[in-house]
């Protein structure tokens, strides 16, 4: 076997690329001006077509049910806070009581996938601030006491003084409880994720506000909804525009955000979301509050909140398979880093 079929034989199995190419005069190295490259360039994946990253071994309801219900959570939170504070008690008891179970739905997701509950109260021996997991934590130790003290209050009408203190409380953390976990995701190495790391909390946000106002609509369909209606419209707003903005910015890495299961879902999301937005604000303008009295219009409200909640959760498990197919597929990988590393030197990268 000759020098050069060694070179070519090894190439293709290395997880980096090679840049040493072999010219006319049969020496590895860096093609020479005016030198005739003789062996093409040889392109690879990874290691034996192996993936470079560990796939995440998360259960996909799991998550998907901690990430849709944790959103949902504090987003109702915060909205439940306006709803009282404008004088809307019904809109703000169910807001409330929504977040509540809610709350816990989430909870119970999280200690299932990790399978024993001290794994979580493990994760509060500490404080890391670099660390979304570790402040993720430490906001749900301090929101959930504050949320189901509100709800308490406002289902049993006891202690109001506190019950406006956690209210209060609860609103406040709402918002970083809904968008922690676009940062957690954003944090690891899963392509798919760590690319989208500028609009997944963006995008997890506008999701979880407009869940929350599907939620107030359904819990006070009448004169008081105002502000969930509002929500509802402004967050598939958001939510839609962060999806469109992150599937053109990442290219090639969205590609499972447009195939197979997570494509599916993912559409479904975008379809629900705009649906329900529409049945929203059909059902809440000018023609649909003629047709409140007859209940046409409150059907069609009500069918709008439900298509977005649906759309939520079809959201956040599209997001996750994606992440699943990113990290399986070693080009997800490695496409990236050679682009960057192109973009810094102005040349492709070389071997070292």
């Amino acid at each position: 076997m000759t020098h050069t079929d060694v070179r070519l034989d090894t190439a293709a199995d290395l997880p980096v690329e090679r840049d040493a190419l072999i010219g006319s005069s049969g020496r590895p190295g860096r093609r020479q001006r005016g030198e005739r490259l003789m062996v093409p360039r040889a392109e690879f994946r990874s290691y034996y077509g192996r993936p470079v990253l560990k796939p995440p071994t998360w259960e996909a309801a799991d998550i998907g049910g901690y990430l849709f219900l944790g959103g949902l959570a504090g987003a109702s939170s915060t909205l439940a806070a306006t709803a009282e504070l404008t004088g809307r008690p019904q809109l703000a008891r169910g807001l409330k009581a929504g977040a509540a179970v809610a709350l816990a739905g989430s909870l119970y997701s999280l200690v299932h996938d990790l399978g024993r509950p001290e794994r979580f109260l493990n994760m509060l021996r500490v404080v890391k601030v670099t660390s979304p997991m570790s402040i993720g934590s430490w906001l749900l130790a301090g929101y959930g006491p504050l949320a189901v003290l509100a709800a308490g209050s406002a289902v049993t009408g006891r202690l109001p003084r506190l019950g406006r203190l956690g209210t209060l409380g609860a609103a406040v953390l709402g918002p970083a409880v809904a968008s922690y976990t676009g940062a957690l995701f954003a944090d690891t190495a899963v392509p798919a994720w760590h690319q989208a790391y500028r609009e997944l909390p963006v995008l997890f946000v506008g999701s979880a506000a407009a869940s929350a106002g599907a939620l107030g609509l359904l819990a006070a369909p009448g004169p008081e909804a105002a502000p969930a209606r509002r929500a509802v419209l402004l967050g598939a707003a958001t939510e839609l525009a962060a999806a469109r903005r992150m599937e053109r910015r990442l290219g090639m890495v969205a590609e499972p955000m447009r195939q197979g299961l997570a494509g599916g879902l993912l559409r479904a999301g975008r379809l629900l979301s705009a649906g329900g937005a529409l049945a929203v604000a059909v059902g809440g303008g000018p023609g649909g509050r003629a047709r409140q009295r007859s209940g046409g219009g409150q059907a069609v409200t009500v069918a709008g909140a439900a298509a977005m909640l649906a759309g939520s959760i079809c959201l956040r498990l599209g997001i996750f398979e994606a992440g699943v197919v990113s990290a399986r597929d070693p080009k997800y990988t490695v496409e990236p880093q050679r682009q960057r590393l192109e973009a810094r030197t102005g040349r492709r990268g070389r071997r070292p």
